[in-house]
């Protein structure tokens, strides 16, 4: 029923504390149960007669199938409009860093509270091909539901790390051989130069929070700061829409190529 205790506790994971004391956190509808199901991190599925029939694979992938109502996993869920399944699943994000993803290139979040543009950033890194996402401490947690149901699923694709100090961000991004890079409107390099001048180096892009920017004190301690050149009269970019603009603005190499090239510089290491 929509009262019994597995509803509350499911109900709980939408709450920061909730997640922090379980462990888990709620992915819901098809695509995002699909990903987090090919990677392994299900606990326990929650699907409707009519998602049971239509995705016969999830159950054969859940280590646990719970049916419920309709009604019941309205009640569960976070969405108007839920989409037959929801998945309880372990968190993904840690404290610790991978320095191997992170050689793929880095997006790095000062404060990023918006959990809308979060996970669109998340997605986009994804796209893109850059291994991590870094979100320092005072940016929204990257389990919350939005950020989850933005991310599109690959919030599963990437490495992600949260809450951790700016200073040990840069640090362990230059241990990854890549170059800093603050976003600013004062910054002193265009992006099209900056991008030109690379010669193949990868990048660790800071992007700041959405009514601030990038803490000046981040931004000092950067490599380079880039500015996005606005020809029209718009003040700024959306931080979702300026971390696009610059991770397509460096192509990385992507696919097997690049895992080949991580391994080989491993072993040489």
């Amino acid at each position: 029923s929509r009262r019994s205790p597995p509803v509350a506790a499911v109900r709980r994971l939408q709450a920061p504390s909730g997640r922090r004391e379980a462990r888990s956190f709620i992915a819901e509808g098809p695509q995002a149960v699909r990903e987090a199901l090919a990677v392994g991190i299900v606990e326990e599925l929650f699907a409707t007669p009519s998602a049971m029939t239509a995705h016969p694979e999830f159950l054969a992938l859940a280590p646990k199938v719970t049916p419920v109502a309709d009604d019941v996993l309205e009640a569960m869920g976070e969405t108007r409009t839920p989409q037959g399944v929801i998945a309880v699943c372990h968190l993904v994000a840690t404290q610790q860093f991978d320095h191997v993803a992170m050689r793929q290139g880095a997006v790095l979040l000062d404060r990023v509270s918006d959990p809308g543009n979060a996970g669109s950033i998340i997605r986009t890194a994804d796209a893109a091909g850059y291994g991590s996402v870094v979100f320092a401490s005072g940016s929204v947690d990257p389990h919350n539901g939005k950020v989850v149901r933005a991310s599109a699923g690959s919030l599963f694709h990437v490495s992600l790390t949260h809450d951790v100090d700016p200073v040990e961000a840069m640090t362990r991004a230059r241990e990854a051989d890549l170059v800093v890079a603050g976003t600013s409107g004062n910054g002193r390099v265009s992006l099209s130069e900056f991008a030109s001048g690379l010669e193949g180096r990868r990048v660790a892009w800071w992007f700041g929070s959405e009514a601030h920017g990038v803490d000046p004190r981040i931004l000092n301690a950067c490599d380079v700061q880039v500015h996005i050149p606005i020809v029209g009269a718009a003040e700024s970019l959306n931080v979702a829409a300026a971390a696009a603009v610059c991770m397509y603005a460096v192509p990385l190499p992507v696919g097997k190529g690049l895992s080949k090239e991580l391994d080989s510089d491993d072993q040489r290491a």
